[in-house]
């Protein structure tokens, strides 16, 4: 049987068709594309339809090759949403979560409910782009859409709506929104009232695996595939990575490296107590029913927007960034790197020197030093949340399984070992997909449990193992970093 993923980061998507075979599963790519934020008046958006077109394209693909596909599911980024009228169209394009209006939203909210009372609730770590501190500021704002809203749809739902003109609300996605109940899994009424809103104005909740329905006359017609279902996957792609993750048993923390870091463990039940809520740590949804608590950590965008700037002069691969960072001189300066300035800046180089000036260090100059800066202080980043998770775990973290893009990365990987001091596993670079098919293969009845899941992960790929090497000389340097945390 084959399956279509259609997984949608912030920066770049992706149609990849998984085939299993043999307890293997074979991935495809059918198309690849750019997700890029769209700018109008100051305001920072996704652009829906551009979205769901690429998806039919995928879907001519598939039919132009021939391919037999059993079912289709989505999986995107968190917190942000689409807001439906009553005649079903889109009231207008979704903000990104990188706008600025919601900087000082969560204290603006938080002056109708308790900051703590929040995260009592809802055990989502406190972060200002959260759909809950989104909606609020459309309330603050009076926007004109507000009053008209019929239904509110995470992004992977609002598309699969689009497909096939059922309305859902799939558990891992809206997990992420601080708007759910961490205990019943339901939201919460004293948050949706303070927003004015009810549970209507979301789709019946549904977890992973549940068929939403089959694609609409309309999409047939634009596709000419007849027979498709859509299935709601783990709508969160770091929910559909985590279930991706190779590991053997549960002593291990995950790593889901892109354009954010994702650093977390597995808990059967939520994490919700003084500690978590010190160490602002989220307790988000997981493809099995199981909570992930997890932090995030700005991870590849500070790479991601540096090359972007380098790339003005001359053509900069991901590997000439590597490369240039291997040469150049170690441990000469570090930034924070879930500092706000580094969220949405003009310029990342700027922003990264403006830092390292601030806080009294080496001003980085070329892209290798840069580059460095940024690779050791996500290294020593990780090695921090790491020690915070294994005060909360209830077992030991022997592992820390790096998956997803960023798992490609072999020098961050070996800067990781040596900062953590504990083997690092990398791969598979493709686990949000493989989670988002096996999750369907698993709703098709061919596939029965996570445990199944992961060992058919261990069957297709082949992980690099890095061990850690001159962890004291990293030690040596840790208290350095922590010093530059904690002054910005």
């Amino acid at each position: 049987m084959s399956f279509l993923a259609i997984d949608l980061g912030a920066s770049s998507g992706r149609a990849m068709l998984g085939t299993i075979q043999n307890d293997q599963l074979e991935l495809k790519e059918i198309s690849r594309f750019p997700n890029p934020i769209i700018e109008v008046n100051n305001r920072l958006y996704w652009d829906l339809f551009y979205l769901y077109n690429q998806i039919i394209t995928s879907l001519r693909e598939v039919k132009s090759h021939r391919l037999h596909v059993t079912s289709l599911g989505i999986d995107t980024w968190g917190v942000d949403f689409v807001c439906f009228g009553k005649d079903r169209e889109p009231l207008r394009m979704p903000y990104s979560y990188r706008d600025s209006r919601t900087f000082d939203a969560p204290e603006r909210f938080f002056s109708k409910i308790p900051k703590e009372e929040v995260y009592r609730k809802t055990g989502i770590q406190i972060m200002n782009f959260n759909t809950l501190f989104q909606l609020d500021t459309l309330l603050h704002e009076n926007s004109s859409i507000y009053p008209v809203i019929n239904k509110i749809l995470f992004m992977p739902d609002a598309l699969s709506y689009l497909l096939t003109g059922t309305a859902v609300t799939e558990y891992t996605i809206s997990s992420t929104s601080q708007m759910l109940d961490a205990y019943t899994q339901n939201f919460d009424s004293s948050l949706l009232q303070a927003l004015q809103l009810d549970g209507n104005h979301f789709g019946m909740l549904v977890y992973p695996g549940h068929k939403i329905g089959n694609i609409s006359p309309s999409v047939q017609r634009l596709t000419g595939i007849q027979n498709l279902s859509v299935i709601a996957v783990a709508g969160h792609d770091t929910a559909s990575a985590v279930l991706a993750t190779p590991a053997k048993d549960e002593n291990f923390a995950y790593l889901s490296s892109g354009t954010w870091s994702l650093m977390g463990i597995e808990s059967e039940t939520p994490v919700i107590n003084d500690e978590t809520f010190r160490l602002n740590f989220t307790n988000e949804g997981g493809a099995d029913g199981s909570i992930r608590l997890l932090k995030n950590i700005c991870g590849m965008w500070l790479i991601e927007q540096c090359k972007k700037e380098w790339e003005n002069n001359q053509p900069v691969t991901y590997e000439d960034i590597v490369a240039a960072a291997k040469q150049s001189v170690p441990f000469k300066c570090f930034i924070n790197p879930d500092s706000p300035c580094f969220a949405a800046p003009g310029s990342m180089t700027t922003a990264i020197q403006s830092y390292c000036k601030e806080t009294n260090q080496y001003i980085p100059q070329t892209m290798g030093e840069l580059a460095r800066c940024i690779y050791e202080s996500l290294a020593f980043r990780y090695k921090q949340v790491l020690a915070d998770l294994q005060q909360l775990a209830t077992f030991p973290i022997h592992i820390l399984h790096i998956i997803g893009g960023g798992s490609q990365n072999k020098l961050l990987n070996t800067f990781t070992a040596n900062a953590i001091g504990k083997p690092v596993v990398a791969g598979p670079s493709e686990a949000t997909a493989m989670g988002n098919i096996l999750l369907q293969a698993k709703a098709a009845g061919i596939v029965n449990d996570k445990q199944e899941i992961r060992q058919i992960v261990r069957n297709s790929i082949e992980p690099d193992t890095f061990e850690p090497e001159d962890t004291p000389l990293w030690e040596s340097h840790y208290s350095d970093y922590l010093n530059v945390y904690r002054n910005i």
